[in-house]
């Protein structure tokens, strides 16, 4: 089935081409260096108050790659770890590998030793460039993995003058963050960079088809999976996302806050490649959790798109400082990773004036499948339209497609889904369905052709033979004015196979389980309304602020073991 079969097909935002050329950049290195030449002396990147040019990431990723061509004698196709959080360093790692040839493996910090020993002996990995904070994680697991090149750095090396030193010593020895480690052989990050400058650069050949990620899935079902994602596939997203964003961001003129960690596929493709492309500033956010910090930054310069998840927005709009901020340049924000509630889309337009539309997609399309439109036309609580040049159905257990309104697994084609998972054929098979990609998230079309997620296929709550859908229950009870946040599980139940359990976070502490419960009465039928409430502090939450519904389900069947 093809887009002109669908009702939505003329229904694309004005000014948005319904198909993109994939094709348009032979691999991630011809848009770099088109988009550093075009756009020079514009600031590519900010972080504690530090400004970094396009010229001048031009410069650092070249030496950076000198060095691991010349240095070290990494070859193309070799695997590099980068393992730090958002830093000046990181987009010079990030680009200087893959001006070296190299595939890049995304590493979450926090990761455990564990959670890094898979990850590096899965790639084989030859070489990390790590923040010090998490090295002795490292050094537990070192001797267990290919990993030959330690590359270190500190979180005030790219700073400048008086202020990388001092903030590196005041986090090493006044605030302890830097747990103490032995890796002799560890090279400083400065030191590449140094030695880089005098060092043979050589341009790799490169290839549409080559690997340019491993982009690992969160392992929330089973071990954690690497994607292998193109040069072709991340091109083809990164244009994706340009032509969705036609009708409001203009080239040399935005202002991006990249508060999601930017070795998530999310940040990665939006945040970094996709306003590379149209000389964007990107404001990086080493913590966001550190909501002062984080506010005073957003009110000392004027800032025009943002990204992030539903927490994140949910957790701004509740501080009381927020509300100071100048949001008269913001033009809008773009929530993904979770679904971003009603109540959250709507307070977020009423405090900022700005749109926060909801896009959708997965590690393994690169990510974005699709957005709802920017122009005024977004409609609150679906995921939108599927992007330029991409195809989504809805499909049953038996892969026959569902009409309009009637619930099934949602699967998509298109230029950004993944070849498959690394060095994993089977997995790759069970994927994949007639050329379509399952995602493994039921969904709908709505009457307006806009798709809509029901919940994850492996979430679902059986309630006596009905399914119930986490999202829905999370999307009522968010919407009363006490609660923060809340998590919905299922729980087994001997009458009714399970029940809904909901864990919440209190916005004021005068809200009981018998108010809940009774606003649950009134807003969904009987069979979903929560048997269970639990109150708690805080919910627990995955790298990027995702509510993790496995993890409340491991501690109460731990509870009940």
């Amino acid at each position: 089935m093809m887009k002109q079969d669908f009702p939505w097909f003329k229904s694309y935002p004005e000014g948005v081409a319904h198909e993109i050329n994939p094709d348009q950049f032979q691999s991630l290195l011809d848009l770099f260096e088109e988009s550093v030449d075009k756009y020079d002396e514009l600031i590519a990147y900010e972080n504690m108050g530090k400004e970094m040019t396009f010229r001048e990431l031009d410069k650092l990723t070249r030496d950076f790659a000198a060095f691991l061509q010349s240095k070290i004698k990494l070859k193309k196709g070799d695997r590099i770890a980068i393992q730090m959080p958002n830093l000046l360093q990181a987009p010079i790692a990030l680009f200087g590998a893959l001006r070296a040839g190299l595939i890049v493996v995304n590493t979450n910090p926090l990761y455990t030793a564990r959670e890094m020993q898979h990850q590096y002996q899965d790639t084989e990995a030859k070489a990390i460039v790590i923040l010090a904070n998490f090295a002795h994680n490292l050094e537990k697991i070192q001797s267990s993995t290919s990993i030959e090149t330690i590359i270190i750095t500190e979180i005030g090396d790219m700073l400048g003058g008086l202020k990388g030193p001092i903030v590196n010593l005041v986090v090493k020895y006044v605030k302890k963050m830097v747990p103490s480690y032995k890796l002799p052989k560890a090279i400083p990050f400065n030191t590449v960079l140094k030695e880089g400058a005098s060092l043979q650069y050589t341009r790799p050949n490169l290839k549409p088809d080559d690997i340019a990620f491993l982009q690992y899935t969160g392992g929330t079902t089973g071990v954690s999976k690497g994607a292998m994602l193109t040069h072709r596939n991340i091109n083809a997203n990164m244009l994706q996302i340009s032509e969705w964003m036609k009708p409001k961001l203009r080239v040399k003129q935005e202002t991006m806050v990249t508060a999601l960690p930017i070795y998530h596929i999310f940040a990665l493709t939006v945040n970094v490649l996709a306003m590379l492309h149209i000389g964007a500033k990107s404001l990086l956010i080493t913590n966001p959790r550190d909501l002062p910090a984080f506010i005073k930054e957003l009110k000392k310069k004027p800032f025009t798109v943002m990204t992030g998840v539903n927490t994140l927005f949910n957790a701004l709009l509740n501080h009381p400082d927020f509300k100071t901020i100048d949001f008269s340049h913001l033009k809008l924000a773009v929530g993904g990773g979770m679904a971003v509630q009603d109540a959250v889309a709507k307070k977020w337009r009423e405090v900022t004036g700005a749109i926060l539309v909801e896009g959708y997609g997965l590690t393994e399309t690169s990510p974005l499948l699709s957005c709802n439109p920017i122009d005024g036309t977004e409609q609150i609580g679906t995921i939108g339209l599927p992007s330029p040049s991409t195809e989504m159905i809805i499909l049953d257990e038996e892969g026959n497609e569902m009409p309009a309104g009637e619930p099934g697994e949602i699967c998509a084609k298109g230029p950004q889904v993944m070849p498959g998972y690394w060095n994993r054929p089977e997995e790759t098979k069970e994927v994949f369905i007639n050329g379509y990609f399952k995602t493994g998230d039921i969904g709908i079309i709505n009457e307006h052709g806009f798709f809509k997620i029901v919940d994850r296929k492996k979430e679902m709550i059986n309630v006596s033979g009905f399914n119930v859908y986490p999202n829905e229950i999370e999307n009522v009870i968010a919407s009363h004015p006490k609660v923060n946040e809340v998590g919905a599980i299922g729980i087994p139940d001997e009458r009714s196979t399970e029940v809904v359990k909901v864990f919440v976070v209190k916005n004021e502490d005068s809200l009981t389980k018998e108010e809940l419960i009774q606003f649950c009465r009134d807003n969904l039928t009987a069979y979903k309304v929560p048997k269970a409430v639990e109150f708690r502090k805080e919910l627990p939450k995955s790298n990027v602020g995702k509510i993790l519904r496995r993890v409340l389900k491991e501690e109460e069947m731990a509870k009940n073991a």
